[in-house]
């Protein structure tokens, strides 16, 4: 029968107990003896067969011991030592001495022949193992009789800390799940956006698959050697981290930078950092993956860790990397004097469009009317940029060159969503594309002339003779927001059913302060919401949409 104790003592390897020159001990050394053995016996216990994890400070070494009795057979034993951050040194040493020795000095009750043989003893101290670097350690021992084993740690570079497991149990199963014979990563299939992985199975995931999950990490960086590795690295970025990838997280403890996307029974976490972004996903026991929404031309790294659920142990296997493909030059559209062209940008991919021009005339005149969401325009002559902003309702560039320059409009949305955008070029500065818009788009209402089945509307117009075309179309409380956001603002009347034309008018005044007009709009339904869109139609024929106006008519009259 064996029997194992682990202790964190304040000063037990003190002259008193390892030193290799000590002399025979007089009263006052006797005591000390045994204060040390007092601190032996009063320490921290370190239980048989959990993680725990030891904070370590820079240059200042750590001590953890065990001690193994032994009276029949031998006892095997491992110990892995897991660094998180920054390299780490340690070592195992050995002080070899009787079952019954040992007995008395962790009860505190040696007397002086007993410690007279404790001190012939340390001639027995020897080391069995020692370790420098980062990576995942495991020691594995044979005790043959009763010994004081003592585990050092140092850190020399900066405060850090490592999980050290120590068992002598090697028949209930493992804390860590086992690795494959070949724990490295395979690339089977790079894209522009994806890059798809495989792995051989953990002999822990076939053998227990119920509490037993793959976690992939996704980073631009560099690949880790254990997941409190990584879990560090993200923490040093300025961020906290839930306590394990194997944990089923809520909404509730991620942090701001933080993304959860739960679905097909994957849990991925994006965690925004300032050396880019970090991702996670734990997929289950697949061994194949195909990791979606790359950049284009990026090297990213992977690491495969293999997760224990029950303990929130794990294993990691080699990392590997890979390159996407770089993205293939986008198709560019040829622009013509004249021509409108309506672009549609996609918000998720947030990939470029470029339309391409090349001028006829010293001057050109671009014209961009933003139809949806929020556009950028970029715009270079001859590979140098000269103009550059977000495009907000109707906007005007105009350029000055030389005959055959080449202009090339390139397009981004810069929100998640769709965005959309009418594109014009024209040499000439004096015929417009669009109408002459008045000071202000926005659709009045008079809440005082609104009565139970009509309502009273205002818009400013201008100096030009213009069509002006009033729509209204009835909606609920719980589709205005969805209608104001979806609202396309390069539409025209054509777009809209017939039966919700309410008229069309024609006006203007060379005096912009009169350049005002009202509408009644009669045979409305009493406490009804309408939404109300005005249609501005210039000479060139393309419309230009008012922001539209919700209102709601009186309940009671």
């Amino acid at each position: 029968m064996s029997c194992v104790w682990f202790y964190l003592p304040l000063c037990l390897l003190t002259a008193a107990c390892l030193c290799h020159s000590l002399k025979a001990p007089t009263t006052s050394s006797q005591q000390s003896f045994e204060s040390g053995l007092f601190s032996f016996y009063h320490s921290l216990i370190l239980a048989d067969g959990k993680e725990t994890t030891v904070h370590l400070l820079k240059d200042i070494p750590k001590r953890y011991y065990f001690v193994l009795e032994e009276d029949t057979a031998l006892v095997p034993f491992t110990i892995t030592v897991t660094p998180c951050d920054v390299p780490i040194e340690w070592s195992i040493l050995v002080h070899k001495a009787s079952a019954r020795l040992l007995g008395k000095a962790a009860q505190g009750d040696l007397n002086a022949q007993d410690i007279s043989k404790f001190q012939k003893a340390t001639s027995m101290i020897s080391t069995i193992f020692n370790y420098k670097g980062n990576s995942v350690e495991t020691y594995m021992g044979m005790s043959s009789q009763s010994a004081l084993y003592m585990l050092e740690f140092l850190s020399t570079e900066r405060d850090t800390h490592i999980t050290v497991y120590l068992t002598t149990d090697t028949t209930s199963g493992h804390l860590y799940p086992e690795l494959p014979l070949d724990p490295r990563i395979d690339v089977i299939g790079v894209g522009h956006t994806t890059v798809t992985l495989t792995w051989k199975h953990s002999p822990s995931a076939l053998q227990h698959r119920e509490s037993i999950q793959y976690c992939l990490l996704v980073n631009e960086k560099h690949n880790y050697k254990s997941l409190c590795a990584a879990e560090t690295a993200i923490r040093f970025s300025g961020m906290k981290m839930p306590p394990t990838l194997a944990l089923s997280l809520s909404p509730n403890l991620l942090e701001p930078q933080q993304v959860m996307i739960l679905s097909d029974s994957e849990l991925s976490i994006i965690n925004k950092v300032s050396s880019g972004e970090v991702r996670q996903i734990c997929m289950g026991t697949k061994n194949t993956y195909t990791v979606p929404d790359l950049s284009p031309s990026t090297q990213y790294y992977f690491d495969v860790f293999v997760v224990n659920l029950l303990t929130n142990a794990s294993a990691a296997y080699t990392g590997t990397f890979a390159r996407t493909l770089e993205e293939p030059e986008p198709k560019v559209m040829k622009l013509k004097d004249g021509k409108t062209v309506q672009v549609v940008l996609d918000g998720k991919k947030q990939k470029l469009y470029s339309l391409q021009y090349q001028a006829r005339h010293k001057k050109v005149q671009f014209a961009f009317q933003l139809c949806r969401g929020q556009v950028q325009v970029h715009i270079t002559k001859n590979g140098k940029i000269v103009a550059s902003e977000n495009i907000l309702g109707l906007r005007y560039l105009s350029l000055k060159g030389k005959p055959l320059d080449m202009y090339v409009v390139q397009l981004r949305s810069t929100e998640e969503s769709n965005s959309s955008v009418k594109v014009q070029v024209s040499p000439h500065f004096h015929k417009l594309l669009f109408p002459l818009l008045p000071e202000s788009l926005k659709i009045k209402s008079f809440s005082k002339l609104r009565t139970c089945n009509s309502v009273t509307i205002a818009w400013l117009g201008t100096q030009e003779q213009s069509k002006y075309c009033v729509y209204k179309k009835r909606i609920e409380e719980d589709q205005v927001w969805m209608e104001l956001r979806n609202t396309d603002t390069c539409s025209g009347p054509e777009s809209r059913h017939k039966s919700e034309k309410v008229l069309c008018k024609y006006f203007y005044d060379i005096n912009l302060q009169r350049a005002v007009t009202t509408e009644t709009i009669k045979g409305l339904d009493a406490g009804t919401l309408y939404l109300f869109d005005i249609y501005l139609i210039g000479p060139s024929g393309i419309p230009v949409r008012y922001h539209s106006k919700v209102v709601k008519t009186r309940k009671k009259c």
